[in-house]
């Protein structure tokens, strides 16, 4: 076999292959056996029938065509293998001379993994936000856990903000009372936004027994995004009252004796979390310095999998389990569907860039994954997907997406070595020590390259099936 390459553009080249015919004999005593076990001539035992009977009664080119689609894909990975290419997803094949007993001409296009140089990054410089917690945080904090403790008791008066009503509901849409459209006993605080829009003003003003009728769009259930008229009626009206702030709600509502002991936790708690996100803001941003760094051309096959990868999660995932359309989406967000395109696109184009920057820091820091990261890491997904760490292991391990894990701890661990040598400073001026995080993965980073990276494996899921290979 020979073959020889040729670059039509930075991230897609055309392979010519010639193979000689002798080399196609395996794949057509293959194809012979195939059609053996398949038909049944008579006079013959199945799986006896000779060659020439064959193809006398199918015909030579059957066995052509048979012999050819099981020999292309170990060709075509024997001529990717040769070249030293990283091929991306499916190629476009085209069979350019068949000649029986002679030669088989082909040629395949492909995307491949653009070269990335990767500059000097010593010098990148980056501002996050400081570390400051205020007396109001703390006091947010603290408020919010007064909140949970909160108890209600029945009153008789009329309802107004911050009231807990017991509440039961009949939606109708053109006039019909929807099947999903009733519920009894909910209970509702007034002001939490957390039922339908309009439904405050309805219930303010309201005691036990009092019903009101409004309009209102429906957020969820088999009419969801139509406007509904809503019956509701107050079953009970009940005030808050909130614990007071002293000793005894502090040995209530948490582990410590004092107020102050409380107040001085809830100070060091909230520091802790704003650490975290400078750490992460500094990634982000020293992330976005990088990118600006490296001229790296996108695969347009690639970069138009993943932006049809962001779509469908986005509609069929978040959207779907929130009761809402894209339309609707893209209307409560106050953008025009050109708008989400765009970002789309620049979203879809920064991460294929990110997974492209970090594997080549991966393989220039020679960077290994332990067993020890890739199961911390898992951990840390399942906790995040809302499943058992064995769960989501063997749901891993089935869907064979064990190598992207360890692709993503690898990239955390790139991307850490450059927030290493960068320089980060908080708006005060001063220098961030970002040790304290070393432990912490960069999962943002992380995961914003997943997603391109899922767009390339489900590209080499199909060549898999086309060319018995798939991308590494």
């Amino acid at each position: 076999m020979k073959s020889a390459v040729e670059t039509l553009n930075p991230t897609r080249v055309r392979l010519t292959v010639e193979v000689p015919f002798e080399e196609l004999k395996d794949s057509l005593d293959a194809a012979y056996k195939k059609i053996n076990q398949q038909v049944t001539v008579k006079g013959f035992r199945k799986g006896k029938i000779p060659a020439r009977v064959i193809d006398q009664r199918f015909g030579r080119g059957a066995v052509l065509e048979e012999a050819v689609n099981d020999a292309l894909p170990k060709f075509y990975t024997d001529a990717v293998n040769e070249a030293e290419l990283n091929p991306l997803g499916q190629p476009e094949v085209d069979i350019t001379e068949l000649k029986d007993g002679e030669t088989l001409n082909f040629t395949a296009e492909v995307d491949i993994r653009p070269t990335v140089e990767i500059p000097d990054y010593s010098g990148i410089e980056v501002e996050v936000d400081a570390v400051e917690v205020s007396d109001e945080d703390v006091e947010k904090s603290v408020e919010q856990l007064r909140e949970r403790f909160a108890s209600t008791s029945p009153v008789e008066r009329a309802a107004q903000d911050g009231d807990v009503l017991t509440l039961d509901l009949q939606a109708k849409v053109d006039g019909e009372v929807l099947e999903d459209g009733v519920a009894d006993g909910v209970s509702y605080t007034i002001g939490s936004g957390e039922l339908l829009d309009g439904i405050d003003e309805a219930v303010k003003g309201l005691e036990a027994g009092g019903e009101a009728t409004f309009a209102s769009e429906l957020k969820g259930g088999s009419a969801a995004g139509k406007e509904a008229e809503v019956t509701v009626k107050v079953s009970q009206v009940a005030a808050r009252e909130l614990p007071e702030l002293d000793d005894d709600f502090a040995q209530l509502a948490s582990e410590f004796d004092t107020l102050e002991e409380l107040q001085a936790d809830s100070r060091k708690r909230l520091a802790n979390m704003k650490q975290y996100d400078q750490a992460t803001q500094a990634q982000e941003r020293v992330l976005d310095k990088l990118l600006e760094l490296v001229e790296i051309p996108v695969p347009e096959k690639l970069l138009e999998d993943e932006i049809n990868t962001r779509k469908h999660n986005l509609e069929h995932h978040q959207l779907g389990q929130m009761g809402l359309d894209l339309e609707k989406y893209l209307e409560l967000q106050g953008k025009t569907a050109e708008e989400f395109e765009t970002e789309t696109r620049e979203a879809a184009v920064k991460g294929i860039k990110t997974q492209f920057v970090l594997d080549e820091l991966v393989k220039q820091e020679n960077l290994n994954v332990s067993q020890e990261e890739l199961t911390e890491h898992l951990m840390r997904r399942a906790s995040s997907s809302g499943m058992s760490p064995d769960q989501f292991a063997q749901a891993v391990v089935e869907q064979g997406q064990v190598p992207l894990l360890v692709g993503e701890v690898a990239r955390g661990k790139a991307l850490a070595a450059v927030v290493e040598k960068a320089t980060v400073k908080d708006t005060n001026g001063e220098i961030v020590d970002l040790d304290d995080e070393e432990d912490e993965e960069p999962e943002a980073a992380a995961t914003e390259s997943a997603d391109a990276e899922q767009a390339e494996e489900k590209a080499d899921d199909k060549a898999g099936k086309a060319e018995e290979k798939t991308e590494g």
